[in-house]
This record gives structure tokens, C-alpha cells and sequence, in this order.
């Protein structure tokens, strides 16, 4: 906690082995992954999967929690209304757009999808390790902990409307 009482999250350095030609192909295996999880009739990611991601990379402070955006979330040049990973480098395309109207894809919406942070709803999810859960904690640790009722309350839109009530309840 800082002074002001707001939690702070450490930041968690981006593997340097994932650099260079390396690099190059593992985004190019990925891309060509997440694509064919997109298959010929445009299948997306579920809600909870989707709220994970969106929690991921946007945090919840926008919606009253503590959460803040990843640090590598970057505003796009082409349209200043969307979100691009600046830690990915995909580029700033309307093909990587994070989140897109509901009748596109963004890059949320592939079931197949790596993230460089290896954030929880990604398919390359790992799980935090011990050190991660020392103040100050890391945003991956936070999320892992958060309460499902919190992740549930992530507006997401798939398809054609907001579906933020077709995530499954967890009673406690």
C-alpha cells in the first residue's frame, strides 16, 4: 500500500529470451494458432474466459475495483477509442484491437490466444509463483485471488450484445 492508501501491483519484466528471429516465430506460430482457433465460422471465447482477459489486460478499476491496466496496454494510434498490447508486438492494425464492436473480432475473441505476461484466460496461462504473492503483489497474483463474483461483474460483449448475465453463478 501507498501512502494514499491505493494497493500498488509490482511490475513483472517480460521474458528477454522471447526476443529476436526466436521471437519472430513464436509470434508467427502464434498468430497462425490463434487464427485457426478462429475456424471458418468465426467461433470466440466464451464469457468467463473472456471476462479473465479483459481483466487481464484493462483491469477493473473502471468499475470500481483496485485493479489497474496492464502497463503494457497501449491506446492505438489508428483509432483512439481502442486498445492494442504494446508487450505482444503485433502492431496496431484493426486486427489487433483488443476489444471490437460485437458484430467484429477483436483479439480478445480467439479461443487460442498467448499473452507475453501470460496473464490468467490466456492459453499460455501460468500460474503465479510464491514470490508473486509478496507486497506488493503482482496483477497476475491479484486476479488469481480475486473472488468470481468480482470477475463476473467484467462487462463483455460477444456476439451481438453485452452478455455480462451468461456467465455461470457461483454461489457462496
Amino acid at each position: 500500500m501507498t501512502d494514499n492508501n491505493e494497493p500498488q501491483f509490482r511490475k513483472v519484466p517480460i521474458d528477454p529470451n522471447k526476443r529476436g528471429i526466436k521471437k519472430k516465430l513464436s509470434m508467427v506460430q502464434s498468430f497462425a494458432v490463434a487464427l485457426a482457433s478462429r475456424g471458418i465460422s468465426n467461433k470466440k471465447i466464451n464469457n468467463p474466459i473472456k471476462q479473465l482477459r479483459v481483466l487481464s489486460c484493462f483491469g477493473n478499476q473502471e468499475h470500481g475495483g483496485i485493479l489497474p491496466p496492464c502497463e503494457h496496454l497501449q491506446t492505438s494510434a489508428i483509432d483512439g477509442s481502442k486498445n492494442i498490447c504494446g508487450a505482444c508486438g503485433c502492431g496496431d492494425s484493426p486486427r489487433t484491437w483488443l476489444i471490437q464492436h460485437s458484430d467484429e473480432y477483436g483479439k480478445l475473441d480467439y479461443p487460442q490466444l498467448a499473452c507475453p505476461l501470460q496473464m490468467p484466460g490466456f492459453t499460455n496461462y501460468l500460474v503465479s509463483t510464491p514470490d508473486e504473492s509478496t507486497e506488493p503483489v503482482t496483477r497476475k497474483y491479484y486476479i488469481e485471488n480475486i473472488d468470481y463474483k468480482e470477475v463476473q461483474k467484467t462487462p463483455v460483449t460477444i456476439g451481438e450484445e453485452e452478455n455480462k448475465e451468461e456467465s455461470p453463478k457461483i454461489d457462496s
